[in-house]
C-alpha cells in the first residue's frame, strides 16, 4: 500500500489542513491531543478516564492563547464512542472542532504492529485486520487501539486516520537481536520475537539528543533509557535502533514499576508445580505485583527516594536492584554499539528523578561516562546535558514527546499526498 490510498476532502477550502488530532485509545481510557503543526504547538490536550464505570472523569485543558482553566467533567462514559464524542464536543467548545477544515488526519497511537509494519500507515481495512491478528501477542492494548480507531472513523470517516505503531522503531534490529533461541518453526508460527516498544519516544529522544550535540541522528550512537512506570532501553547507532530491552511482550528487560523485567522462564514453570498458580495469576504476578511494588510496595520514585532517606532499608533494596539493572543495560549495549556518543534519560522518572541518573552512572567512568552534580541537580523542561565537559561520552536529559512524535510522522504521511513510498514493509 502507499500513501496514494490517502482518502481527500470532499469540496475545495480555501483553508490548508494544518492541524493533527492525536489519540491514543488504553482499555479504559483515551488521551487526546490536538496540533498545530505550522508551529508545532498544541492548541488543546485532554483525558478521558474510568470508562464504563459510574466514576467516568473527563478533564479537558485548552492550551492555544495559554491562560485557560481545565475543564472537567464527571458521571458515567459508558464507552469509547461516547468518550470521543465527549472530547469532541470540549474541542468544538474551544472552536477547534472535528468538523473543520483545517484537520488534516487523526493520528493514532498502535501498540503492536509485529513485522508487517515498520513506518506510519494509512489505515484501511487490510490494516484494521492485520492489527487485530496480533491481538494474541499485544492483548491489553491493541483491542483498546482498534476501538478508538473504529469510533474516530464513524465520526470522520472522510478524514485520513494513520496508525503509528510503538514497534516499528524497533523493526531495524538485525536478527540476532531479533530473534529468541528457541525451535524457528515454533517461534515463526507463533510470531515469537524481540519486537520491543516505546518506539516513538526512542526515535524522538534519539533524535533530539543527536540535535543537542549539534549532529545528525546519522552521526551518533545513543543509548536511550525511557524510564516511566513502564521502562525500556535502546541502542541506537545512527539513527536505527539495532537492540531494544522489551522482547515479544513489554514485560522484558529493565526493572519496572510493576513489571518484573528479566527473569528466569523456569519461574513461571516453579509457581505454576510448586506454588498451584494458574497462568493468567502468574501473568498478574510479574505484569502488576512485581518490580517496584512488588519490591517494596510502591512504584513511585519519589515516595521510594522518601522511604530511604528515612532508611527503609526495603526501599533502598529496591533502587539498588532497578539502578543495578539500569547499569548492566548501559554496559550490554555499549557493547553492542562499539562507540558510544550519548546517554539519553527520558519519561517520568529519567527525567525527574537525578538520583537514579547519578547512580545509574556512577562507576562506569571506563566508559567515558560521568555526571555533573550540579548539572544533574537542575529541573528543566528542556533538553540538557548533565554530563562535566571531559567526559567522552554526552550524558543527557531529553524529555520525550510521544504525542507530537505520531503528530509529526502522520502529518508527514498525509502531506506527501500520492507521493511513491510504502506505508509498511512486506515481511
Amino acid at each position: 500500500m502507499t500513501t496514494s490510498s490517502i482518502p481527500q476532502h470532499e469540496g475545495k477550502t480555501s483553508v490548508e489542513p494544518h492541524r493533527v488530532l492525536v489519540l491514543n485509545s488504553g482499555s479504559s481510557s483515551v488521551k487526546y491531543q490536538l496540533l498545530d503543526m505550522r508551529d508545532r504547538s498544541r492548541l488543546a490536550s485532554g483525558l478521558v478516564e474510568r470508562i464504563g464505570e459510574e466514576t467516568s472523569r473527563l478533564v479537558h485543558t485548552p492550551l492555544a492563547g495559554g491562560g485557560a482553566e481545565p475543564r472537567e467533567r464527571t458521571g458515567r462514559i459508558a464507552d469509547h464512542d461516547e468518550a470521543l464524542k465527549a472530547a469532541a464536543e470540549e474541542l468544538a467548545a474551544d472552536g477547534l472542532g472535528l468538523d473543520s477544515p483545517e484537520l488534516a488526519a487523526i493520528g493514532h497511537r498502535v501498540v503492536h504492529g509485529g513485522l508487517k509494519f515498520s513506518a506510519p500507515t494509512v489505515i484501511t481495512d487490510e490494516v484494521l485486520t492485520e492489527i487485530e491478528r496480533l491481538v494474541p501477542v499485544a492483548p491489553l492494548h491493541n483491542p483498546a487501539n482498534i476501538t478508538g480507531i473504529r469510533t474516530a472513523q464513524a465520526l470522520r470517516p472522510d478524514l485520513p486516520q494513520v496508525a503509528v505503531f510503538d514497534t516499528a522503531f524497533h523493526t531495524t534490529m538485525p536478527e540476532a537481536a531479533a530473534r529468541y533461541a528457541i525451535d524457528v518453526e515454533t517461534a515463526d508460527a507463533h510470531r515469537i520475537r524481540r519486537y520491543g516498544f516505546h518506539g516513538t519516544s526512542h526515535a524522538y529522544v534519539s533524535r533530539k539528543t543527536a540535535e543537542l550535540l549539534g549532529k545528525a541522528p546519522e552521526e551518533v550512537n545513543v543509548i536511550v533509557l525511557h524510564l516511566g512506570n513502564g521502562a525500556s532501553a535502546s541502542a541506537v547507532a545512527g539513527g536505527r535502533c539495532v537492540e531494544t530491552s522489551m522482547g515479544l511482550t513489554p514485560l522484558e528487560g529493565l526493572v519496572m514499576g510493576t513489571r518484573s523485567g528479566d527473569i528466569d522462564p523456569a519461574v513461571t514453570f516453579h509457581l505454576k508445580r510448586v506454588a498451584g498458580m494458574s497462568a493468567d495469576e502468574i501473568d498478574v504476578l510479574l505484569n502488576k505485583k512485581s518490580g517496584l511494588v512488588g519490591l517494596c510496595g510502591d512504584n513511585d520514585m519519589r515516595v521510594i527516594r522518601r522511604r530511604i532517606d528515612e532508611g527503609d532499608e526495603r526501599a533502598a533494596l529496591a533502587f539498588d536492584i532497578y539502578v543495578h539493572r539500569l547499569k548492566k543495560y548501559i554496559g550490554a549495549y555499549t557493547a553492542v554499539l562499539g562507540r558510544v556518543d550519548a546517554v539519553a534519560f527520558t519519561a517520568g522518572v529519567g527525567e525527574n528523578a537525578a538520583p537514579v541518573r547519578e547512580a545509574a552512572v556512577a562507576g562506569l567512568e571506563e566508559l567515558g561516562m560521568a555526571v555533573d552534580a550540579s548539572l544533574n541537580a537542575v529541573r528543566s523542561g528542556e533538553p540538557r546535558l548533565i554530563s562535566p565537559e571531559y567526559a567522552r561520552v554526552a550524558v543527557a536529559v531529553v524529555p520525550t514527546d510521544e504525542e507530537l512524535e505520531i503528530a509529526e510522522q502522520t502529518f508527514a504521511l498525509v502531506s506527501r499526498g500520492d507521493a511513491d513510498s510504502p506505508a509498511h514493509s512486506d515481511n
